[in-house]
């Protein structure tokens, strides 16, 4: 009688709830659903821990990103889901646009956000403008050249490093040589070596790259918002970045636009792009970049990360890019001489004394590096912080392993204030951990 009260999917848990009522039923509910998976005809148990609430602790993310994200982004992630075709998700996927041709500095209508981390943006630019046994040129002074050239071998390339050690730089020069001898269809370069701490001067490459018929490739996602590009003016064919850094929004889309060269060569392949997910030539049409009145379904874009996406560019328009580089440098700045306070030694200088331009030009503002404490066990000084402050800094990353510490302080978390406690954390591990002897 009671299970047809509730119908045929009535659950015993259901059934004790109306036959017991009040207190009794709350008790008895947890036995009799443990009792009814037991007698359930599916093999496989629900898991406990998805009977439990999601936890997530509150941390400072000062690492290199991801970075802690706004309430107002978050809350703008958190709107209630439209759908990925409708032409309200257009309209904000146009506002993304726009936010990002102000942010990256061009003019470029092939301008969009990949559906994934910047990793997906790196891939895209790859896949869509080399062919396989193309030549590319790809400077690696840091993780992500490393990456870059993996992948472009991945797809077939034929790849040349032009090797340094982690915090160099290149000179004009050198790179010219390189493109002369090697005579590739694309050059690649990290603005923000962020497993170094570096922030590479770009002025002159794309000239250079242009003089040889070489597309130039430059990757920002540590440094945009943090330290001045300017795509158009710089002659960049192609620049990305990632979400989860000095945007501050949460990891999972990744800004990328293509000028009129790099296209030129994307769109007239001989072959298709190896990959399907980030073929430009869908890609573009689901962005409305390529002239077509209607849209394709190509994938299913990340709509909450589209919110949070276009939020956090609407603040950076707000704050204007040339405050936000301005604020970034100060809170540097502030940083520098806390660590040097505690006589802590940053690691970009010790790389590039020799040079004749200023050395404080080459520190990447968003992300600090400074050299291992002399006697010191990094792993037990980052576990130390991250147990006694709640606070994530990381070490080293690829070739920078074991040679730094990073510290990252950008988009919301740069503030002074923020770099206080940074410092605080640092000292306190400095004088708890244990230091062996010289």
């Amino acid at each position: 009688m009671q299970r047809a009260l509730f119908g045929r999917s009535a659950s015993l848990a259901q059934l004790a709830a109306a036959a017991l009522g009040g207190p009794l039923a709350a008790r008895s509910a947890p036995l009799l659903q443990r009792l009814e998976r037991s007698m359930s005809s599916v093999s496989i148990p629900p898991p406990e821990c998805m009977l439990r609430p999601l936890e997530v602790p509150l941390r400072y993310l000062f690492g290199p990103g991801p970075s802690n994200v706004p309430p107002r982004v978050l809350a703008a992630g958190g709107r209630p889901i439209i759908g990925h075709l409708q032409p309200e998700m257009y309209e904000i996927m146009s506002d993304i646009k726009k936010g990002i041709q102000y942010a990256f500095q061009t003019e470029n209508n092939m301008t969009i956000s990949v559906s994934g981390s910047g990793h997906a943006a790196m891939e895209c630019a790859v896949f869509n403008v080399v062919e396989p046994g193309e030549s590319v040129l790809i400077t690696v002074n840091g993780i992500w050249g490393e990456r870059v050239a993996e992948i472009a071998e991945r797809m077939g390339a034929n790849v040349h490093r032009l090797l340094k050690a982690p915090g160099e730089y290149y000179t004009n020069k050198e790179i010219e040589q390189a493109i002369e001898k090697h005579k590739p269809v694309l050059f690649f370069l990290a603005h923000g070596e962020s497993s170094a701490g570096l922030c590479h001067p770009v002025d002159g490459f794309g000239d250079i790259c242009r003089k040889h018929n070489c597309l130039f490739l430059v990757d920002t996602v540590a440094s945009l918002g943090a330290a001045p590009i300017f795509m158009d003016k710089q002659k960049i064919d192609i620049l990305y970045t990632g979400s989860q850094k000095a945007l501050n929004a949460p990891p999972g889309t990744a800004p990328i636009s293509f000028n009129d060269r790099a296209c030129n060569k994307m769109f007239n392949r001989k072959t298709k792009p190896v990959s399907y997910f980030f073929d430009m030539t869908h890609l573009s049409n689901y962005w409305g970049c390529d002239g077509s009145p209607t849209r394709a379904y190509h994938h299913t874009g990340p709509v909450s990360g589209f919110f949070a996406l276009r939020e956090s560019l609407a603040i950076l328009a707000e704050r204007g890019l040339e405050e936000s580089w301005r604020k970034h440098k100060e809170v540097a700045a502030y940083l520098y001489k806390g660590l040097e306070d505690l006589g802590l030694k940053l690691f970009i200088p010790d790389k590039v004394r020799q040079l004749k331009i200023g050395l404080k030009e080459l520190r990447l503002p968003s992300v600090t590096t400074i050299s291992i404490p002399e006697g010191y066990d990094w792993r037990e000084m980052l576990t130390y912080i991250m147990k006694n402050h709640h606070m994530e800094m990381t070490g080293g990353l690829g070739p920078s392993v074991g040679m730094v510490m990073r510290i990252g302080l950008m988009g919301y978390n740069c503030e002074k204030t923020n770099a206080d406690k940074a410092l605080h954390a640092l000292a306190d591990a400095l004088k708890n951990c244990k230091k062996s002897k010289p």
